[in-house]
């Protein structure tokens, strides 16, 4: 449904002398979705998880420069491409409540995303579903909590029947059964043939219903590794990255990692890890790693094996 090659994006900036620079945010970045499947990507702040959901859809700002090639079932994705599809085949969920018009009422805005069936019977379902009830329909978004937002918000994705679903970030501000109920829904979307991406930092939410995880670190997909390898110790993971925020999750030894993610325009020459990893050595600090199959995973490291 979905494969992003060797995308890469960078921003034209100013540096604090007010002199031209160029920043790469997104670099060699390589993932594929199919139909019926969710992807999780999993990263932390900065490391490019919306960037790339806004890469897909064409919606970076107009200093952005994006090499590379995005496909959407198997046509590579134009600007006037991406405009035709996008809120019909291709929906966004955004990490952003401020995406909802302000001067329209909640419910209008969920029943035009509707591209078949009927619009108002969809809205009133999809409400449901998430507790709202029918007097939210005429609010407008300045009336909603966080969390009525968020939900309208992801009402309005799931009832496009769009092929291809991009949740950035759909849960926070939401309660539990609501959080539980929009996962179900992703995984319900998926059992009927739509791709998911579900873009998260949450490693444990993504697990109880991703397919397969992709890794994001400093703009670059370090492994997209099988649910079924986070087990254990992280033993079957192939990245020293990937482990490290397995093994920092509360259950599994809650063991912090050293440094932090470095920026985009102070990343290392070599491997984006390097800096962090006690396996690296002076051919990671030189060059970085290609992504390359291991064990039914892809990773960028060159002690994987």
């Amino acid at each position: 449904m979905l494969e992003v090659s060797e995308l890469s994006i960078s921003f034209n900036t100013l540096d604090r002398h007010l002199r031209p620079k160029k920043m790469e945010a997104i670099h060699k970045l390589e993932l594929s979705i199919d139909a019926g499947e969710i992807l999780a990507v999993v990263g932390s702040s900065g490391s490019g998880k919306s960037l790339l959901a806004h890469a897909i859809l064409g919606i970076l700002p107009g200093n952005a420069q994006v090499t590379g090639t995005i496909r959407f079932k198997g046509e590579k994705l134009t600007a006037e491409r991406q405009e035709g599809l996008r809120g019909k085949e291709i929906a966004l969920i955004p990490q952003s409540v401020q995406y909802l018009d302000p001067l329209m009422r909640v419910g209008d805005q969920v029943r035009q995303a509707v591209r078949r069936g009927n619009p108002a019977e969809l809205q009133r379902k999809a409400f449901s579903k998430y507790k709202l009830s029918d007097f939210v329909a005429k609010l407008f978004p300045f009336q909603l909590s966080g969390g009525m937002a968020r939900k309208v918000l992801v009402s309005t994705a799931t009832v496009s029947g769009a092929q291809l679903l991009i949740a950035d970030e759909p849960t926070p501000g939401l309660d539990a059964p609501s959080m539980s109920e929009t996962l179900s829904r992703f995984k319900q979307l998926a059992q009927e043939g739509c791709a998911v991406m579900l873009i998260t930092h949450d490693i444990e939410a993504a697990l109880t219903v991703a397919d397969r995880i992709a890794v994001l670190y400093a703009g670059t997909v370090v492994e997209i590794a099988p649910r079924t390898d986070f087990t254990g110790d992280g033993q079957r993971l192939r990245h020293p990255y990937t482990q490290a925020l397995w093994r920092a999750l509360p259950g599994n030894g809650f063991i912090p990692l050293p440094g932090a993610q470095p920026l985009p325009d102070a990343l290392p020459a070599g491997c984006v890890f390097a800096p962090r990893c006690s396996m690296a050595t002076s051919e990671c600090e030189r060059q970085a790693p290609e992504s390359r199959m291991v064990r039914s995973g892809r990773v960028r490291c060159i002690h994987s094996d």
